[in-house]
């Protein structure tokens, strides 16, 4: 199939913008619990739709009295955290546009973006926040105010509008229109030079509601329970803006999570307790990895496999019935599903709150036997698959029809087309209106409507997208076989002890591979073998460990042809990150940066 479009739920809202709803719902429901909101002590305290309006309303009044205006430009830079949804939603009021920056964005990061959106004030998290914008604000001419959020800056604005009338707010917020635009969000730039998403309101207001409208059933734990997500995804990026705007517009009660790390991610599970949570694979693999080192320390490796191995199988299934290929889960099946559901499925949900039975994942690939195994352990997991420039998700696997290792269709309203060459080209109301001072790199991505993703992929004959690579990514050995990086290194990534894979081989007579480990798996791995670490120098030459590390890439290379084959492969003393310029605020590989840093290594992997 070429071509498949998923006929619209919705229409695009005809007036207003994305602030409206919170005024809206305060009016109809204002004792309706909206968020929660994290208190120093640890606690999560309810706010209602009343609370949050009028914080939004002060937060209003201060940022006109400061001298934001409508069209204005206001740079966030900060984690994920409850004064961000209050900042964008009292930006969005006064009909100001917010720009998104990664707390974790170097000063030259910071200058680029703030100086090519032309932004007038930007708020900042604390006061290492504040240094950086500092190193460049000589060379921002337009930028008049700097705020700081752990330095009081919210009261500070509520204390300068108090005198406001709250009409003047409302004057702002009757003037913008769904073509009115929202926010600039800049790429990750894995390849070049970040580029500003131009996304309105509309834009925004159409993904989400077309999202909850299709998808509102997985949001609940059991029918007629009131939903609730713990948003721990990154503000800066579009998936947890997403996120963020479907939750107000629809009344999905939640709460932020700054840290993305298990120590402080697992307990604010198990307090807030969602009932749903939309997260990238990383998060579900380090879940299942934890459990499966859990299991090893309490002597229970054995039955944990057999566990997993009974999950997929259950899964495989019940997938196969839904597609009308198959009866389902046997009897025995159903009984050993039963027993090990009381052994370690449960343990697996109560680790993510104990409420969870739907999740959703985007950002990148999901492994499609990690997938079948968290659907047979009781957590189904909707995978989908959208960009920046299409306001989040451009398609997702349908409530009840599941196809594991795909990222399901097109949303409804949405088209996607395959063209010759095999890029995934998208059109919908969702697709952003172009790039910031950009119109050669917009011209060159949107053609008559039509939004170029740069991805390549197929769709079968139900209309279900897989990804299989990436346009730029594609490498062509010297003797000229082309080959598709990704899925190899998804499948070198799917043992444990490895956490980051990058394949090289342009121009080269083979493919090979740099990788690079998992911490704390290989300090589970090293105690359970009675082991003390060695020096991370020594660690990466240890037989036994680079032998864990070739049965993964022999595992990979049993996929594709001996061509495309790893022939062999480097593993490295410390992992790659953004600090080293290594990766993108969204954890993708910067593979030219990569293979620059390590070109040493690349060279060696070649000699004879």
């Amino acid at each position: 199939m070429r071509e498949f479009t998923n006929p619209p739920l919705t229409s695009a809202p005809p007036v207003g913008g994305l602030a409206d709803v919170v005024f809206q719902r305060a009016g109809k429901k204002p004792r309706q619990v909206t968020l929660g909101r994290k208190e120093p002590d640890g606690t999560w305290r309810a706010v209602t739709a009343a609370e949050f309006r009028d914080e939004v309303l002060a937060l209003a009044k201060g940022l006109l009295s400061q001298g934001v205006r409508f069209g204005d430009r206001v740079a966030l830079m900060s984690r994920t955290r409850y004064e961000w949804t209050l900042f964008d939603y009292a930006l969005w009021t006064i009909g100001a546009q917010v720009v998104p920056v990664y707390p974790t964005s170097s000063a030259e990061q910071c200058f680029w973006m703030l100086h090519d959106a032309e932004v007038s004030a930007a708020v900042v998290e604390h006061e290492d926040h504040a240094m950086t914008v500092a190193t460049v604000i000589d060379r921002l001419p337009r930028m008049r105010r700097l705020w700081q959020l752990d330095a009081g800056a919210v009261s500070e604005l509520y204390d300068a509008g108090a005198a406001l009338d709250d009409e003047v707010v409302h004057r702002h917020r009757r003037a913008i229109t769904p073509d009115s635009v929202a926010t600039v969000i800049y790429t990750s730039g894995t390849t070049g030079r970040p580029k500003g998403c131009v996304l309105t309101h509309g834009n925004l207001m159409y993904e989400a509601d077309t999202v909850t409208a299709h998808w509102e059933p997985v949001f609940h734990s059991r029918r007629g329970d009131e939903a609730a997500t713990l948003l721990f995804l990154p503000l800066a990026h579009v998936f947890g803006r997403m996120v963020q705007i479907a939750a107000v517009r629809h009344g999905v009660r939640f709460g932020h999570q700054p840290r993305l790390d298990a120590a402080a991610l697992l307990p604010d599970l198990a307090a807030f307790r969602p009932t749903f949570i939309l997260a990238v694979p990383y998060i579900f693999e380090k879940v299942f990895h934890t459990a499966r080192r859990t299991a090893e320390r309490e002597g229970r490796a054995a039955p944990f496999e057999k566990a997993v191995d009974v999950a997929v199988r259950y899964a495989e299934a019940v997938e196969a019935r839904a597609w009308g290929s198959g009866p389902g889960p046997s009897a025995g099946l159903r009984m050993r599903h039963q027993f090990f559901d009381r052994l370690v499925y449960a343990r697996i949900r109560a680790a993510m709150g104990g409420r969870i039975r739907n999740a959703m994942s985007g950002g990148s690939a999901m492994d499609r036997t990690l997938g079948l195994f968290f659907a047979g352990a009781g957590v189904q997991i909707y995978e989908g698959y959208g960009l920046t420039e299409s306001s989040a998700a451009a398609t997702a696997n349908p409530p009840g029809r599941t196809r594991y290792g795909s990222v399901g269709r097109p949303i409804p309203g949405v088209t996607v087309r395959i063209a010759d060459d095999g890029e995934i080209l998208l059109r919908g109301a969702n697709v952003f209106q172009g790039y910031l001072n950009d119109p050669e790199a917009t011209g060159e991505t949107l053609h008559d409507g039509w939004l170029a993703t740069g991805d390549l992929g197929c769709l079968d004959e139900d209309g279900y997208l897989t990804i299989t690579g990436r346009k730029k990514e594609i490498l062509v050995t010297s003797g000229g076989k082309s080959v598709s990086p990704g899925p190899l290194e998804e499948r070198v990534r799917d043992h444990p002890l490895i956490s980051q894979c990058v394949v090289v081989g342009n121009d080269r007579p083979f493919i090979a591979a740099l990788v690079t480990l998992d911490p704390e798996a290989v300090e589970h791995w090293l105690l359970m073998r009675g082991r003390r670490p060695p020096p991370p120098a020594e660690l990466v030459r240890d037989p036994d460990l680079e032998n864990e590390v070739r049965r993964a890439v022999v595992a990979a290379n049993t996929r594709v042809s001996q061509a495309e084959s790893i022939r062999t492969f480097r593993i490295l003393a410390r992992p790659f990150t953004e600090e080293h310029g290594l990766l993108t605020p969204s954890l993708k590989i910067k593979r030219r940066a990569i293979e620059k840093a390590y070109a040493k290594e690349v060279r060696a992997l070649y000699e004879p």
